[in-house]
């Protein structure tokens, strides 16, 4: 039988602590070898602490940090075999490209030869040919994230850390560069520890994401799976749009889930298998802005609600509307294109259609 590769890097039981803050809370996580993680949450949970603690930066307060079968909890930075990318880039601006990329060869006392070759390698990966002598002031914010990209990478380190990397681009050029990093991820195969709040850019990079909150974990898993399956009400919320409905009571009629609300308000889901909602519990739903849809004469009439337009955002390719929608709340709802801002104009009274069965149920 074939043994199973060493992960890449285990927590257990991972802390850290500022005075009387803990901004990471006995934390355990597994990176597999190869994957490109991503660290996820709002400001203040921890995840750039928990980064800086793989890297050596932050000592932990408690627990182990263990990197391919070896245990670093004491081990320096330096010989950690880790890549960092910081999110001001960190580069030398008296060095060129060249220079600013060979650092970190040279300090292990490769030979000249082998510095040039593994330079070029790298700055050939980063899309970079050309560029070794050119000072960093001379170069665009792209071009220097490049050159931090291919410091980190040229070491061949046994993880690479991202620290917010692309927070300083615009959204044109940072749009571009998550484009690039997933393909260099794909053509180095190095794992990958990638640290961000926004939730559309680790959707569009990782393989898995660890959703923060508080210094603790929230949930572990791929970006379809997140965004479907929520383990709870912060996750929901925190991954992309989404509109949360009053506290609402369940009850079973065969193959239906009822939720009544606000005491009037009566919508129907799918039953699912897996919907452990006891009868008459309070439960929480969460729906998605594209499972809203304005109603029609051909609509089914099951879960139509009215509701007054209130605000369009029109963004090229959808429309992001928001409705009264009385007991309910304010709701959003997305539609392709232009046409909903016509079809419904802002102060009208409309109906819209709520599809339960995708949405995100959990008990109260």
């Amino acid at each position: 039988m074939k043994a199973q590769a060493l992960p890449a890097v285990e927590l257990t039981r991972v802390s850290k602590n500022f005075d009387a803050v803990q901004a990471v809370r006995e934390l355990s996580l597994t990176i597999q070898k190869g994957e490109l993680l991503t660290l996820l949450g709002p400001s203040g949970c921890g995840k750039t602490t928990l980064l800086n603690m793989i890297a050596g930066f932050d000592v932990p307060s408690g627990g182990s940090i263990v990197i391919d079968g070896r245990d670093v909890t004491a081990v320096p930075p330096y010989r950690r075999e880790t890549g960092m990318v910081f999110q001001s880039y960190a580069l030398f601006p008296h060095m060129n490209v060249f220079e600013n990329v060979a650092f970190g060869l040279r300090m292990r006392k490769m030979a000249k030869l082998g510095i040039e070759r593994a330079v070029g390698r790298a700055l050939e990966m980063v899309k970079l040919e050309g560029f070794a002598s050119r000072r960093v002031g001379q170069l665009s914010g792209g071009q220097q994230q490049r050159v931090a990209l291919a410091r980190a990478i040229v070491i061949g380190p046994k993880v690479l850390l991202l620290d917010e990397p692309l927070s300083a681009l615009d959204k044109n050029l940072r749009r571009a560069m998550q484009l690039e990093l997933r393909e260099l991820h794909e053509r180095t195969g190095l794992t990958t520890v990638f640290v961000t709040h926004d939730q559309e850019e680790a959707l569009g990079l990782s393989d898995r994401i660890v959703v923060m909150s508080r210094g603790e974990i929230q949930q572990v898993a791929a970006p379809l799976e997140l965004y479907r399956s929520p383990a709870n009400g912060f996750v929901a919320s925190f991954i992309g749009e989404i509109n949360r409905l009053p506290p609402a009571r369940c009850r079973i009629e065969g193959d239906e889930a009822v939720f009544e609300i606000a005491g009037h308000v009566v919508l129907r889901a799918r039953r699912r298998e897996k919907l452990t909602i006891a009868e008459g519990q309070e439960t929480h739903l969460f729906v998605r802005p594209e499972h809203l849809t304005i109603a029609t004469s051909k609509s089914s009439a099951q879960n139509k609600v009215s509701c007054r337009v209130t605000t369009h955002l029109y963004q090229g390719a959808y429309t992001l509307t928001r409705v009264d929608a009385g007991p309910l709340g304010n709701l959003q709802l997305r539609a392709l294109g232009g046409e909903a801002i016509a079809a419904a104009p802002i102060g009208s009274q409309i109906e819209i259609d709520i599809d339960l069965d995708e949405a995100v149920i959990l008990a109260g």
